[in-house]
């Protein structure tokens, strides 16, 4: 997907929010900013946001003196899913469909994204998991997800925020345990999970969890380390998660579900749906639920 007009104030929002975030030191913002602006006037657009996103965050570190400058807020969501996943885990036995349940609990766990929603609280999460299973779902598009799983023989899961992962690891639950593999970034980038991420929240114990090689807020194959883009050719289905993996992966020739919400309104508009919208999208062909 490449990076639309409307991208750009989302990209110095985003480096303003995160740099005020860190430090209340106002020549660091500046610093941040005029940097941000000047890389935005050399920018490819046929690049996908997260290529910028990777940028603007390793200015942000560099700058701030910070290499992890959302660790308190990735602590702090992880720990507030986990302390979710006992009553969540029970809603899902309890159901009349565990596989669909676990969906969509999963796909609401992506409303925790810090680098579209910097002031994202408690009560958001908890409305989006009370709406996500009521919300009218397509049952034809999660058959066909839940028939893919059944088929594959070798499934690559692309992890995407902290705290999601704990909803991604309810959803793994409800798959065949051996047939999978986990994938977070190598390095700290926004709230993206990273191999400590999946440690704390007990991944690690249930399946075989790997890095990508790159810090960049989606799944960038030509800067992912060999090993992993190996892993990638040799599944036979992919599962990836939220809108970065999405904006770097929806032109790839291979058999993906992305599990998302769409967030902003130039991912519901390539989608074709709603703002807000829960979307499983297979490949090229977008189904919204």
């Amino acid at each position: 997907m490449k990076t639309y007009f409307d991208c750009i104030s989302c990209f110095v929002r985003q480096a303003l929010d995160a740099s005020r975030m860190i430090t209340i030191d106002e020549d660091i913002h500046e610093q941040v900013l005029r940097k941000v602006i000047l890389l935005l006037g050399e920018m490819d657009l046929r690049q996908t946001p997260p290529a910028m996103g990777q940028k603007i965050h390793r200015i942000i570190r560099k700058l701030t003196n910070n290499p992890d400058p959302y660790l308190e807020i990735k602590n702090h969501f992880n720990n507030l899913a986990l302390e979710m996943y006992c009553e969540l885990k029970q809603q899902i036995e309890n159901s009349a469909d565990p596989f669909e349940t676990a969906v969509r609990l999963a796909i609401a766990g992506n409303i925790i994204d810090f680098g579209v929603d910097g002031e994202l609280e408690q009560a958001k999460i908890e409305k989006t998991i009370k709406e996500s299973l009521t919300d009218k779902l397509d049952i034809k598009s999660l058959e066909e997800f839940k028939a893919a799983i059944t088929k594959a023989k070798d499934i690559l899961y692309l992890g995407d925020n902290t705290g999601e992962i704990v909803f991604d690891k309810l959803l793994i639950e409800q798959l065949p345990l051996d047939k999978i593999t986990f994938a977070v970034r190598s390095a700290p980038v926004i709230n993206d999970a990273t191999m400590a991420d999946a440690l704390s929240v007990g991944l690690t114990k249930i399946v075989n969890v790997i890095e990508n090689g790159d810090d960049a807020p989606g799944t960038i194959l030509e800067n992912c380390s060999d090993e992993f883009c190996q892993r990638f050719e040799r599944a036979d289905l992919i599962i990836a998660k939220g809108q970065g993996n999405y904006e770097t992966l929806s032109e790839v020739d291979k058999n993906i579900f992305f599990l998302l919400r769409a967030k902003c309104p130039v991912i519901a508009r390539h989608l074709n749906c709603e703002c807000g919208s829960m979307v499983i999208a297979k490949s090229s062909t977008p189904i919204m639920l």
